[in-house]
């Protein structure tokens, strides 16, 4: 675990943890809208069907339960059902195999596996998600700042708590984001993708002293959700398409009931909201 995590020390007796991407920072929608699926459709030649294939790589990969899922893993979803209703995805069977066995999803780790004799469908994996890193570095600034309300909503809970960022995004990225909107100014530490994962971040943050049902994880993803209970706190969904709203009402009704202990029976109500608004039919 990182240095500035063991410095850090709780002044407040409440915590709460923040993602970024889709959570406080819109943007998780652009990255998939123009860098993700347009690349997925260029690598694998899938222009004749892009309209279709592309809206499903959204909804895949935005609206629904398997919303901020692992590149690789939204891709192997993408392709087989590529492979089923428009062309064959020749080694595919490959990629999703090493998306079941690795330790380690990422470019690193798919390039050892390509060193090691993997096929064609790692090898276009690899150059697709070198190709998304490439288009998103490449976006414009004005299209990553924070969702309205963010700012006014960390600035409120940080009066009665402390304020973690807990992040999978690239540690230079977030505090460059947050530090440039002002977001930064209400938060204490901010722990991203070289921490560690979000779910042993808060298992550290809790070693310094919070009771579990002081703490709140804000997310906009299952993922999120899922890091909060395997360490025993609380959720608190950041809702897709509804984002303004949910931080009006952390601010309002989320953070009062957590400081009163009264939060449980609340957090029923907004895991049934959270799942309900990523349920979708195809």
């Amino acid at each position: 675990m990182s240095g500035i995590l063991e410095n850090f020390q709780k002044k407040k007796n409440f915590l709460v943890c923040v993602d970024s991407d889709g959570c406080a920072m819109d943007t998780m929608d652009v990255k998939h809208t123009r860098c993700f699926g347009p690349c997925m459709v260029d690598e694998w030649h899938l222009s004749q069907w892009s309209d279709r294939i592309l809206r499903r790589w959204n909804e895949i990969n935005l609206y629904t339960m398997t919303r901020g899922v692992n590149r690789f893993k939204g891709l192997v979803i993408a392709l087989e059902e590529i492979d089923r209703e428009y062309t064959s995805i020749e080694g595919l069977y490959e990629l999703r195999s090493w998306t079941e066995s690795s330790q380690e999803l990422s470019n690193s780790a798919l390039e050892k596996a390509i060193a090691q004799g993997g096929g064609v469908c790692l090898q276009k994996a690899l150059h697709w998600s070198q190709q998304v890193n490439e288009a998103i570095a490449a976006l414009p600034e004005q299209v990553k700042q924070p969702f309205p309300g963010a700012l006014e909503g960390l600035a409120q809970a940080h009066k009665l708590a402390d304020i973690a960022v807990v992040s999978s995004a690239n540690r230079q990225a977030v505090c460059e984001e947050w530090q440039k909107y002002g977001l930064a100014d209400h938060v204490d530490l901010i722990l991203a993708q070289d921490a560690g994962t979000k779910s042993a971040c808060i298992a550290a943050l809790l070693e310094k002293g919070y009771l579990p049902h002081h703490v709140l994880m804000v997310g906009d993803a299952p993922g999120d959700r899922s890091a909060a209970e395997k360490n025993g706190v609380y959720f608190y969904p950041i809702l897709v398409r509804h984002e303004q709203e949910s931080w009006k009402e952390l601010s309002q009704k989320a953070i009062p009931f957590l400081v009163a202990e009264e939060y449980e029976a609340y957090a029923k109500e907004k895991i049934t909201e959270f799942e309900k608004n990523l349920s979708f039919s195809r």
